[in-house]
């Protein structure tokens, strides 16, 4: 009857007023003067998981605070969806307070102790988590949550085997469940068992045949395993569903490239160049790719293009003066000039940084009673030093001097050679087979090893 009476309540309340609050009211009056009045403190919690449903949280906890000061059983499933809502709000100390409150008016309550452990939980402690998931379990047996939770508490400290067994039992419980189907593979992956790993995460993608996540994780598998087909077909089909994953969108890449297909390599780094274009790295690998593929035009373009955005790039302006110089263009010594200073500003920007390390190190070394003097003669020293650095960098056909601290005389660096030398990000290009025939030198005698019988001689 009691449970006539509440489900009556959830049907008729949104249709007999304007809104569900001022339904379950009307409801809750009509309860307080039956035979049932004892059922209205239920009705009104009812309202507040109805608050929490339409995510209505500040009106819920409104309603269930009314419930700190009544008898125990209602306090104590107050403070249970309370400590709920605070612990979906992030705010831990709050549930925290409100699962203690919980416990204490009902130490049978196995919700209280599951909230109370996802509290100690959030905070870490995942020992005495595991002894109220225990305990909740002990309450009731067939309480998911607190089995579930007790697995991951086990997971966290390591011990897989009881973990294992967790969700071994809640996989019994719940058999189509993706969640606990995804642990156990996961455990058998931490575990090094390859094979058992991979049968339960296909169990998986039979249940969610869509989640990018979990194909990335199988197409890893087949990856260390060395089947590189099936990891690509897996690596693919999580491209299709979530295409924004960098990680996936560099290793198709790579794989490409691996098979010798540099143009199918270019369509990935450049999606990725999109989603990260402050990121040169992928750029460098588009242009890398066109000239892989010999069409040194286009890449000369797109490492024109890296240029303007990124001017000072000493990577960059490499490859152009190696493609200019091998194209036989003329741009090739703007380039080289360009690339010259441009080194000379990473090494000037190198040396201020390794400079201004230093100062403070040697700030922090110093005393109370020779901060005078060392401020007199060190970082005057240093700035000097730094000031002639920068102003000899300048000048395109200044060259830089360095000074000594001593009376010795200075002494001007030589011209250094400009480093055209570079690396290509997408490694060393592999030899492609030679396929030509082999030319013969000089005219060779078949027949020169054999001997002719007699039947073979003129008559």
């Amino acid at each position: 009857m009691e449970r006539c009476i509440k489900t009556a309540a959830k049907i008729i309340s949104p249709s007999i007023e304007q809104s569900f609050a001022t339904g379950y009211d009307w409801c809750i009056d009509q309860v307080k003067s039956s035979a049932y009045m004892e059922l209205s403190h239920d009705l009104e919690i009812d309202k507040a998981t109805m608050y929490m449903k339409q995510k209505d949280f500040h009106l819920a906890i409104e309603t269930l605070k009314s419930f700190e000061k009544k008898d125990t059983k209602v306090a104590s499933t107050a403070a249970t969806n309370l400590s709920f809502l605070y612990f979906l709000e992030n705010d831990v100390s709050q549930a925290g307070k409100y699962a203690d409150m919980a416990v204490n008016k009902n130490r049978y309550n196995p919700s209280a102790l599951v909230n109370k452990g996802n509290c100690l939980y959030a905070s870490k402690d995942f020992e005495k988590a595991k002894d109220y998931y225990k305990e909740a379990l002990q309450n009731d047996s067939s309480c998911v949550e607190a089995l579930y939770n007790l697995g991951l508490a086990n997971k966290k400290l390591a011990r897989l085997d009881d973990s294992l067994d967790c969700f071994y039992k809640l996989h019994a419980i719940l058999k189509t469940n993706p969640q606990v189907v995804f642990q156990i593979a996961d455990i058998h992956d931490q575990m090094d068992s390859t094979a058992e790993a991979t049968e339960w995460f296909m169990q998986v993608l039979s249940l969610v045949p869509t989640d990018p996540q979990i194909l990335a994780r199988v197409g890893e598998i087949f990856d260390n395993e060395g089947d590189k087909s099936q990891a690509f077909q897996y690596h693919f089909d999580s491209y299709r569903y979530f295409p924004s994953n960098i990680e996936i969108i560099e290793w198709l890449g790579a794989y490409y490239i691996d098979t010798q297909f540099c143009e199918k390599a270019i369509h990935y780094f450049e999606r990725a160049a999109i989603i990260q274009p402050n990121q040169i790295k992928w750029q460098l690998m588009v242009a890398s790719c066109h000239r892989r593929s010999g069409n040194y035009q286009q890449a000369l373009d797109t490492y024109k293009s890296i240029h303007r955005k990124f001017p000072d790039n000493v990577e960059c302006l490499k490859f152009l003066v190696r493609l200019c110089s091998d194209l036989g263009l003329s741009e090739a010594q703007d380039y080289a000039t360009k690339l010259k200073k441009a080194e000379k500003a990473k090494e000037l920007k190198e040396q201020r940084a390794n400079s201004g390390t230093r100062r403070g190190s040697g700030r922090n070394r110093q005393g109370p009673g020779s901060a005078g003097s060392d401020r007199d003669s060190g970082s005057g020293g240093s700035r000097k030093s730094s000031a002639v650095g920068i102003r000899g960098g300048s000048g395109s056909g200044r060259k830089k001097m360095t000074f000594d601290e001593s009376d010795q005389p200075y002494q001007t660096t030589a011209k250094a050679d400009i480093d055209v030398s570079y690396s290509d990000p997408l490694g060393p290009q592999v030899e492609r087979p030679k396929t030509a025939a082999r030319r013969r030198d000089q005219a060779e005698d078949e027949f020169g090893d054999e001997e002719l019988g007699d039947d073979l001689l003129p008559e």
